[in-house]
């Protein structure tokens, strides 16, 4: 072939490149405006009108200001998050302080128990604390006459739902510490007091800042674990939930929602000004920081983390104590009636409903969250098109679920919409969760793209490859080890989620999660325990699956990382 028959054809499979990745951002824009503007636009519509449909401007806002139960439920949200927010920075950065800088027995296992209560429901941590501190409980005099129902409980399971992430962030702060600066405080005869706030402190104060943001707007915006253990203490959350399911009052539950929303957002834009400021941790220059071995120091430091294990401990083993239980506190002969589930609209079909579910969220939501972030990261043309998709997708992080869910009822249940026949289908509730948990999973997959060089696509280009191709047999099978982690992550929050799914299911399509919420409400505590502790331990088979896939077949996919060396 001549040379100019070689250039009509490289020029013919760029123009076919431009239009599928115009056709891509196309499509992504397209998903977007339904998946994220369209419902956030309509519960701003609603809050604004009436329920017969006529505009009223700010009169629902007036409404609601004027009802004292109505904004108290605000500041009971503040209350609680904030309270629960301090409790969380200062356990977890001790608890990460102890993992990072000592040289402490047991370390690994300590690391591992940090983690495991990620694979535990929020919702079941709220239930284990009623089996132990509840008006039945067993350590209820330690409660010294107040109730678990209320901000105590909400504060106490919040902590326990909050702290592995908390830990997790601050870990990875900590450990970015370059051990030069303390050979520094060290020859200048600084004692271990002023090293730690002129060195310590100052190095990882970003990660404070982050890890503090996450846990209010966590709390701020969590509705299990108010539903289960609140009691009479309304926050926001809950108050929506009785508008719009209690009372069908959508417009006050739209007014909630944007009452909600406002902090969210104003905390996640304070958390993207603090990660633009945030300055490597280490230069090429550094020197990894090594811990020494100080007896008194690391047996402190062991004794805290053997009693926050312990806790975590407790609690694990409490929530699936009390699915075991024939009657607490009376008969405590072990038992696996409770996994019967008979309760008319609760049974072993909710299980399968959220593993079909989190298989669903999983995959289509990995492949479209990954698609994505590939199209914003690595094609060089539509760059206007390409940066709209990114900072929409950095939306959803700023929405709560519940909110989300709400507006996902609006859009498909308007009149006109040709939507509607998604409304209490395994489909919306797989396209909501999917965008609810967008942003996390686009961050993933961005992170490990930004890893490759552009000059992939370039060679690939080169040699009239597809672009397609060079994205199917070069970019997959290195980015495999962040794609399999997308897929985990999915897979869990979709089993473990409520708030997005609590407007959108129907008698057909509940999920397990909200079987534990409505055995609760009915006072079956133990087949709550038991439905929660079946969420358990489909999240721990995934994650041992995660392991084993990890360690084994991407061995094959990455062969190339252990000859890189040689």
């Amino acid at each position: 072939m001549s040379f100019q028959g070689v250039a009509v054809r490289g020029a013919l499979q760029r123009d076919r490149d431009g239009w599928l990745v115009f056709g891509l951002i196309g499509a992504y824009l397209l998903f977007f405006f339904f998946a994220v503007v369209m419902p956030l636009g309509l519960i701003v519509s609603r809050s604004l009108h009436s329920a017969r449909g006529d505009f009223v401007g700010l009169a629902n806002y007036a409404a609601y200001f004027a009802s004292p139960a109505l904004h108290q439920s605000a500041l009971n949200s503040v209350f609680v998050s904030a309270i629960t927010t301090v409790i969380v920075l200062a356990m977890a950065f001790l608890y990460a302080y102890a993992l990072t800088r000592s040289r402490m027995a047991w370390r690994p296992f300590f690391k591992i128990m940090a983690m495991a209560p990620l694979l535990m429901p929020g919702l079941l941590k709220a239930i284990a604390l009623i089996y132990w501190f509840g008006n039945q409980g067993v350590l209820k005099p330690v409660m010294l006459g107040h109730s678990i129902y209320g901000p105590i409980g909400i504060v106490m399971a919040s902590v326990l739902w909050t702290l592995p992430h908390a830990i997790m962030i601050l870990s990875a702060a900590l450990m970015l510490a370059d051990s030069r600066l303390y050979e520094a405080a060290e020859s200048l005869k600084a004692g271990k007091a002023r090293t730690f706030w002129m060195v310590t402190l100052p190095t990882v104060r970003y990660g404070l800042i982050s890890t503090a943001i996450f846990v209010f707007i966590a709390v701020f915006t969590e509705f299990g674990i108010p539903k289960v253990i609140g009691g009479k203490f309304n926050v926001l959350a809950t108050d929506i939930y009785k508008e719009v399911v209690g009372q069908q009052n959508f417009e006050m539950g739209a007014v909630v929602s944007i009452i909600m929303l406002i902090p969210a957002i104003a905390a996640y834009l304070i958390d993207r000004v603090v990660t633009a400021r945030q300055a490597a941790g280490l230069s090429a220059r550094s020197v990894p920081y090594v811990p020494k071995k100080r007896t008194a120091f690391d047996a402190m430091m062991f004794a805290y983390c053997a009693i926050v294990a312990a806790m975590m401990l407790a609690v694990i083993a409490m929530g699936q104590f009390a699915a075991l239980v024939r009657f607490w506190p009376y008969n405590l002969q072990l038992t696996l009636v409770h996994y019967s589930f008979n309760m008319q609209g609760v049974g072993w079909e909710n299980f399968w409903n959220s593993l079909l579910l989190a298989t669903l969220v999983a995959t289509f939501g990995t492949f479209l969250t990954f698609l994505g972030a590939y199209l914003v990261e690595k094609p060089r043309d539509h760059a206007i098109g390409r940066q709209i998709i990114h900072a929409i997708a950095l939306m959803p992080m700023a929405v709560p679920g519940l909110v989300l869910g709400l507006g996902y009822l609006f859009f498909i249940n308007r009149p006109g919409s040709i939507f509607g026949f998604l409304y209490g289908g395994i489909a919306i509730i797989a396209i909501n969760t999917i965008t609810h948990y967008y942003t996390v999973t686009h961050l993933t997959a961005l992170t490990a793209l930004k890893q490759l060089d552009r000059e992939f696509e370039s060679v690939s280009a080169s040699l009239k490859a597809p672009l397609w191709r060079s994205f199917w047999r070069v970019t997959v099978p290195v980015c495999s080890p962040a794609i399999l982690e997308i897929w985990s992550y999915l897979f869990l929050n979709a089993m473990t989620t409520v708030s997005g799914a609590i407007f959108l299911y129907s008698i057909h399509t509940g999920l397990a999660s909200i079987a534990v919420l409505h055995m609760d409400e009915a006072g079956r505590l133990a087949s709550a325990a038991a439905m929660g502790t079946l969420i358990m331990y489909a999240c721990i088979v995934v994650r041992l699956v995660h392991y084993v896939v990890s360690r084994h077949i991407l061995v094959r996919l990455q062969s190339w990382r252990g000859s890189a060396h040689v």
